[in-house]
């Protein structure tokens, strides 16, 4: 019933909005101004569709997300050209048509019957001890309660009735709002769209990590090789004690030039994760946070390569985010396998506000979970908390032994 009635509030609301921006943007457009408001129109199914998803919770339990795409990159303009891109918004807009010009006229003629003539049906003793008689609907003349108490009867039966039918109404209205304002995996265009832009951004991230790579070795380990190779020269040119430490000094560089072979590696891809699993190495990570993580995963033995990977570099990429911007005081990693899908939640009770098109790296991470056919879901209110979430799909039902 609540959410039948609130349909009905939300559908003759939204109604008049629309009417009344459409009259004005009618009248507008003679001075021109009107014409971005008509057009505007093609968004207003965006807001309504957010109100219903919320409005979903009141009969369905499970979460309606929302099927829009963050924009690469900030701004209104970059916000509006995906927006009327996307497949989402049309249907939303359609939902919205829907629900102003059918569902809520039909949702409220059936309320009516459904509820109002039973419920005056039962109220009919009241109304007698008022008058003498009394006509039920123009169309029942009952006099004296032992009638009066009859139509309440039947009142209370045709209420009982209608609880069903009514129910059913209600689910099939959140059904049609879950298949048209929820994602769907049905969009093969939009789906090869998004995962050719993710190829992209992949692509340039890669070759940002190989100029790193680069960058690294030569200010780090060619240096430190390019003066082991100085000092042998001069130590086969010494004699005696000179040649003796000019050979200590050549063999402390060169185990310098090790470990910073070695931290480049591990930062590449981590020796721990590929000895111990992703447990031990997710461990490792929270050990290494300045923040303190309490980390609980319930995995027993190895998932695909690729798998653990992804899972680890979102570990890290929030933690170093949780470090870096979200003031919080302690933090949380928490990973478990079940039905085929590595689940990874990073919760902190830092100031929120996080935003994947802010540089942060999260649209870096979306994009490699998207690799592996995962998805990355964020919610973080400003003033907190922040839930970064990441769901992997593994090619085996169940981890390795």
């Amino acid at each position: 019933m609540a959410y039948l009635v609130t349909g009905v509030g939300v559908g003759a609301i939204v109604l008049v909005l629309f009417l009344g921006f459409l009259v004005t943007g009618a009248v507008m457009t003679l001075v021109l101004v009107g014409i971005p408001m008509v057009l505007a129109l093609g968004l207003g199914g965006v807001p309504v569709a957010a109100l219903e998803r919320t409005r979903l919770r009141i009969i369905d339990g499970e979460p309606a997300t929302s099927p829009h795409r963050v924009p690469g990159r900030p701004g209104l303009r970059a916000w509006l050209e995906l927006r009327f891109r996307e497949q989402a918004t049309w249907r939303e807009l359609a939902y919205t048509g829907l629900l102003v010009v059918v569902l809520w006229p039909v949702e409220l003629a059936i309320m009516l019957y459904g509820l109002v003539l039973p419920v005056a049906m039962i109220c009919t003793p009241l109304a007698l001890g008022e008058a003498d008689s009394i006509n039920v609907f123009k169309t029942w003349r009952v006099e004296g309660y032992p009638g009066a108490f009859l139509v309440a009867a039947l009142g209370v039966v045709v209420l009982l009735l209608a609880v069903y039918p009514l129910t059913a109404l209600a689910m099939v209205h959140a059904m049609l709002a879950r298949f048209l304002l929820t994602p769907r995996g049905d969009e093969p265009g939009e789906r090869l769209a998004e995962l050719t832009r993710s190829r992209t951004r992949l692509v340039e991230a890669f070759e940002a990590e190989r100029r790193r790579i680069e960058r690294d070795l030569h200010d780090g380990a060619q240096q430190r090789l390019v003066s082991l190779t100085m000092t042998l020269g001069l130590a086969k040119m010494s004699r005696g004690e000179e040649a003796a430490e000019l050979v200590d000094e050549a063999h402390r560089q060169a185990k310098l030039a090790l470990a910073e072979i070695r931290d480049l590696i591990g930062g590449i891809y981590p020796r721990i994760l590929t000895e111990r699993g992703l447990p031990t190495a997710l461990a490792d990570v929270a050990d290494r946070s300045p923040v303190p993580v309490k980390v609980c995963v319930e995995v027993s033995g190895r998932l695909p390569q690729p798998v653990e990977s992804v899972a680890y570099f979102v570990v890290c990429e929030a933690l170093a985010n949780v470090a870096k911007h979200s003031k919080a005081r302690s933090a949380t990693v928490e990973g478990r396998f079940e039905d085929g899908r590595l689940t990874v939640e990073i919760r902190d009770d830092g100031v929120g506000g996080a935003n994947a098109s802010a540089g942060t790296g999260l649209a870096g991470l979306a994009d490699r979970v998207a690799v592996v056919d995962g998805r990355l879901m964020l919610s973080s209110p400003t003033g907190g908390p922040t839930l970064l979430r990441a769901e992997i799909p593994c090619a085996s039902n169940a981890p390795s032994r």
